[in-house]
């Protein structure tokens, strides 16, 4: 038996594993805690790809495996992290009979992330670059937006940000906006860039997530993945920029 054909499937194992904690932690409303054991399977999602180009350790198991701990990591765990939110948000009284309804709502990013991942396993032109919002790109964004009060003590005009989604008045659009988008980014047919590539325009991006992570932390990562998906349609609409 050679071992090291099973090295990546191992990986995308750790992946699932942290991406059902995650889970866990969401339905338990710890969305500090959550957000690092998704942040913690794009790690190992990360690496089960380098590690399969690497060893030459493709298999169909490895590629099924690997969407199907990407849907709980980064599908059922950033959608139960803002069902949770919608459970602590405070209905205006003149909704408050049908807040039950809201929180499920939020599941529509796990229905959207089965899309997205069912199109990227049959979409040969996704080899090298990616059609639509990647699933751990929307779940870091998803995470990042949860968590971004926790910075709000850095920069004072932070604290406005923070209160969005917990505003009587404008939380709930916010959080309703927060789904509608991410849905349709993640089925949309924008090209983004991969990291899987190596070019001036991914090292600069690592760099720059790199050092706002480590100063901002988790609003650092929703930044650098709203900086991602800005990029990427500002890439599409600019003059000389053509998609297949």
């Amino acid at each position: 038996m050679n071992i090291k054909q099973h090295i990546p499937n191992t990986i995308t194992c750790l992946n699932l594993f942290s991406g059902c904690i995650a889970v866990s932690l969401a339905f338990q409303g710890n969305l500090f805690a959550s957000a690092l054991f998704i942040f913690t399977s794009a790690i190992f999602d990360f690496f089960d790809g380098f590690a399969a180009r690497k060893l030459q350790a493709f298999s169909i198991l490895g590629k099924d495996l690997d969407s199907l701990a990407d849907l709980i990591s980064f599908g059922l765990a950033p959608a139960t992290m803002v069902s949770s939110l919608l459970k602590e948000y405070q209905y205006p009284e003149y909704i408050f009979d049908y807040a039950f309804i809201f929180p499920y709502i939020a599941y529509l990013i796990a229905v959207f992330s089965a899309l997205r991942l069912a199109k990227f396993n049959n979409d040969e032109r996704q080899e090298h670059t990616f059609i639509g919002l990647p699933t751990p790109a929307n779940a870091l964004f998803i995470a990042g937006f949860a968590n971004a009060p926790s910075a709000s003590f850095l920069w004072k005009p932070l604290t406005s940000f923070a209160d969005m989604w917990t505003n009587q008045a404008s939380g709930l659009f916010v959080l309703l906006g927060l789904i509608a988008i991410s849905s349709f980014l993640l089925i949309s047919s924008i090209p983004m860039f991969s990291l899987k590539q190596t070019g001036k325009l991914q090292y600069v991006f690592l760099a720059m997530s790199v050092i706002l992570i480590a100063t901002c932390g988790f609003l650092g990562m929703f930044i650098s993945m709203s900086v991602y998906i800005l990029l990427s349609i500002f890439r599409l609409i600019a003059p000389g920029k053509k998609t297949k």
